[in-house]
């Protein structure tokens, strides 16, 4: 997640040269055979360009609008697992009068964080953050948590010997370890640990830790409609590729408007203006798919492993530790 006030423009030049560089390309070739050879029936009705440009536009924005829905609700469902897991700390400790037993609940449950956490960032084939300029951008700017060290030595932290041999092997590893989480509580409940209503609470949130689990996990797994995708790129490159046909004329027609220098070189503008627009166009699309997964290690992801770390540490004040895990620095303004 970028957490300063804006990306500067260097960056996002930058980000989206590879675009800038064929749409030059794609501004050039037309002008050039139009002007100095001569082909003048190159140009075509602005109208068609225009209603094409409209039509994008919509498409564009439906897109980007459905994207950035997905993050919102990736961030409902993590700060709902925020919130939930302090109410499953303070239930942990106050509920289990054994110490020992209430560390145990706790540190499985930063398992289960983990263990999520890793299953969210793992790879997709439809994900962009493989892609040669995201991935560019990545590797100079941020670092991805999940990237540096591997799932077994994070569980380890968490988990019995025993407990981590058996959640290795396992296929959805997050929800194995909440399973033992549930297994746990019934002896609690069947040792008369705790009684019926402390057994329904820690019951009731496990199931909810399931439903934001599942809620998370088809986020990941659904990416954004593959036929929107498809007519999305299609009309964008579509409509680049006509626009500096559609101008030709347009600026060829201001030649008898001008004098001086200008005169009979107004269609060069041609080149700079079909670049600029047609930018902002691709832009647009660029920066919706790098939204559209926001799990997938992207800088404007929603920060899953800092949100775990902030719950590491206020559940661990809750058992009096002071050995405390330190919240990771923004890197250029993005924190994952």
């Amino acid at each position: 997640m970028y957490i300063g006030k804006s990306y500067k423009l260097s960056e996002f030049i930058i980000w989206t040269r590879k675009s800038i560089y064929v749409l030059l390309v794609i501004s050039i070739v037309p002008t050039v055979l139009y002007e100095v050879f001569d082909l003048k029936w190159l140009g075509i009705s602005w109208t068609v360009v225009a209603l094409l440009g409209t039509a994008t536009a919509f498409i564009v924005g439906f897109k980007n609008t459905q994207t950035y829905n997905r993050t919102v609700e990736a961030q409902q469902i993590w700060t709902f697992i925020l919130n939930t897991s302090r109410s499953w700390g303070i239930m942990s400790r106050d509920f289990v009068n054994d110490p020992e037993k209430s560390k145990l609940l706790i540190y499985r449950h930063f398992a289960w964080l983990t263990a999520l956490r890793y299953e969210m960032r793992s790879y997709r084939i439809w994900e962009a953050s493989q892609k040669k300029h995201n991935a560019e951008y990545q590797q100079f700017y941020y670092v991805i948590p999940e990237n540096e060290i591997s799932l077994e030595d994070e569980l380890s932290k968490f988990l019995s010997p025993e407990e981590l041999e058996y959640i290795l092997k396992t296929k959805n590893k997050a929800t194995q370890i909440m399973a033992l989480q549930s297994k746990t509580l019934k002896k609690l409940f069947d040792d008369e640990e705790i009684v019926l209503l402390q057994f329904v609470d820690f019951q009731r949130t496990i199931k909810d830790f399931y439903a934001q689990q599942g809620r998370s996990e088809q986020l990941k797994d659904s990416p954004y409609p593959r036929q929107y995708a498809i007519i999305n790129t299609l009309l964008v490159h579509l409509f680049c590729f006509l626009l500096p046909f559609g101008l030709l004329k347009e600026f060829d027609k201001m030649n008898d408007t001008v004098t001086g220098i200008a005169q009979g070189n107004m269609v060069w503008l041609v080149i700079p203006f079909s670049v600029i627009i047609s930018w902002m166009y691709t832009s647009l699309g660029q920066v919706g798919e790098s939204t559209e997964n926001p799990f997938e290690g992207n800088a404007n992801d929603v920060p899953i492993s800092q949100i775990s770390k902030i719950i590491e540490i206020d559940l661990r004040e809750m058992l009096g530790e002071t050995d405390l895990p330190v919240l990771a620095e923004a890197q250029h303004n993005i924190v994952l």
